[in-house]
């Protein structure tokens, strides 16, 4: 399992918008500066699906991220699976803001590192 957080200084409501809404995803969903998302959609239920194009601003590799909701629970909880493998995300808001936790199953085809 690799998990990864980070905290928002924004209300809940607006963390929450930022992660389920294609146009505002397609402004922050990126690995690093090199990276960017060309398009996403959203299906916010039990049983929607979801996807991320991603493609290196150069044009050199794309791929696309996607997968079914599982288990959604407005502002605290999103539950997908990725074929085989799960995803959980947390929204836990405290003074500081929201923290959004990210816990995955790691690809077997590739090293934790990568």
């Amino acid at each position: 399992m690799i998990t990864v957080e980070t905290t928002v200084t924004a209300p809940i409501e607006e963390v929450w918008r930022a992660w389920t809404t294609p146009e505002d995803i397609k402004q922050w969903n990126a690995a690093s500066d090199d990276w960017h998302t060309t398009a996403a959609t959203v299906d916010l239920r039990v049983g929607g699906a979801f996807s991320s194009r991603m493609e290196a601003k150069d044009g050199s590799f794309g791929f696309d991220f996607e997968g079914i909701y599982t288990k959604v629970v407005p502002y605290e909880l999103i539950k997908c699976s990725l074929g085989d493998r799960g995803l959980v995300v947390e929204f836990v808001s405290n003074a500081s803001g929201v923290t959004v936790r990210e816990t995955f199953e790691a690809d077997a085809d590739h090293s934790v590192e990568q």
